[in-house]
């Protein structure tokens, strides 16, 4: 195994990463490797890919290192193989069949690294009839079902921007998919493609939903259930200044609590009984409207009624738990979430700032012994 030169920080110190740059998902999945402590190498293209930000402020390229390679050029390939030799573990989110074009697919690495992890990040999955159909986050939610769960009934789905499926059912499982693969490489030997799809992951992230609708807890339509906002106990309330306050009292001693703080006693029974559920609903709305959110915020502090105000992107770090746990850090003037989870015995950390493309070219040659990737420096 070897060590990269970057500092060792995280559980995964030593390990290997390849990425083939792309937007998205895959750049994601690989900064999570990263903070975890792998040395990843990013192979970014002349140009840069579509839809990028200013790699200044591309943050899911922090602790990474960049190289520049041009697939495209009669060498390109080869550089990236000789890359391949070397790593752990490879990330690449082409359309299917792009890979194996360019002369990088899973048959030539293997060639090369039987040992390697082959990690394939798509919305749509390798194979089926929209395999090779361009697509974006909300296409892959919708089609799994879990987009239509989402918002106010009588009204459109409500878009959760790219979270649910670009990195929750695609980022997500990618890495637990190659770390699973890693380990059984290093126990057997053999590597092997690890095909992660969003449309596959969004779908599982709903399963216990799936096993509430066939057992008759759950209806198939938005708003109307537990935890979709149906239930007036679990859901977003306005306040006096145009905010928000999130209550989630769904125990009883949580409801209790909750109907004490607010203020209305007289609704303490209504928790089971649906019939009140619309009145219930309109008692909170009334109530919460009667404060500002600071306001509610202050009443419901130290209290257990699972009751916490939305707040904003830029007010997030700025909350006392999250200050105190050192969720949110900065680093290069940029504030950011800190690399989670956490480890006790392999604290990680944010190293370095997000990776400028080619910046690290001969460094990675000399670190990774491939010696013909510094000929691409001065090209």
């Amino acid at each position: 195994m070897t060590t990269a030169t970057t500092p060792g920080q995280g559980p995964l110190t030593g390990v290997r990463v390849l990425e083939l740059a792309g937007i998205g998902p895959g750049p994601f999945a690989a900064m999570l490797l990263a903070d975890l402590g792998a040395d990843v190498v990013r192979v970014d293209r002349p140009g840069g890919p579509g839809l990028a930000i200013n790699p200044a402020y591309d943050v899911t390229n922090r602790n990474k290192r960049s190289v520049i390679v041009d697939l495209k050029a009669p060498d390109g390939a080869a550089r990236v193989l000789d890359l391949a030799a070397h790593a752990d573990i490879l990330v690449e989110g082409y359309r299917p069949g792009v890979a194996e074009r360019l002369g990088v697919g899973p048959e030539a690495c293997h060639a090369r690294n039987p040992r390697l992890v082959y990690g394939r990040m798509t919305g749509w999955g390798q194979d089926g009839p929209l395999a090779e159909r361009a697509g974006h986050d909300i296409a892959y939610i919708a089609l799994t079902g879990t987009l239509g769960m989402i918002g106010t009934p009588g009204e459109a789905p409500a878009v959760p921007a790219n979270l649910l499926g670009d990195y929750a059912g695609g980022s997500l499982y990618l890495v637990v998919g190659v770390l699973a693969a890693l380990h059984h490489a290093r126990v057997t030997g053999v590597g092997q493609v690890v095909d992660a799809a969003i449309v596959d992951g969004t779908s599982h992230l709903a399963a216990m939903i799936h096993g509430m609708v066939a057992a008759g807890g759950w209806q198939d339509r938005r708003g109307a259930n537990l935890l979709d906002g149906g239930c007036p106990y679990y859901g977003t309330y306005e306040t006096a200044d145009g905010r928000y306050m999130a209550v989630g009292a769904l125990e009883p001693q949580f409801y209790d609590e909750f109907v004490r703080v607010l203020g209305i006693p007289e609704h303490a029974d209504a928790r089971k009984d649906w019939t009140r559920w619309g009145e219930l609903r309109e008692a909170v709305a009334a109530r919460f409207k009667s404060r500002t959110r600071d306001e509610w915020t202050a009443a419901f502090d130290g209290t257990d009624a699972c009751v916490a105000p939305v707040l904003s992107l830029a007010e997030a770090p700025h909350h006392p738990h999250l200050a105190a746990r050192g969720t949110f850090t900065d680093h290069g003037g940029i504030t950011q979430p800190a690399p989670a989870p956490r480890f006790s015995a392999t604290p990680t950390a944010v190293r370095t700032g997000p990776a400028r493309p080619g910046a690290d070219t001969e460094d990675v040659a000399r670190d990774w012994d491939v010696p013909e990737l510094s000929k691409d420096v001065n090209r």
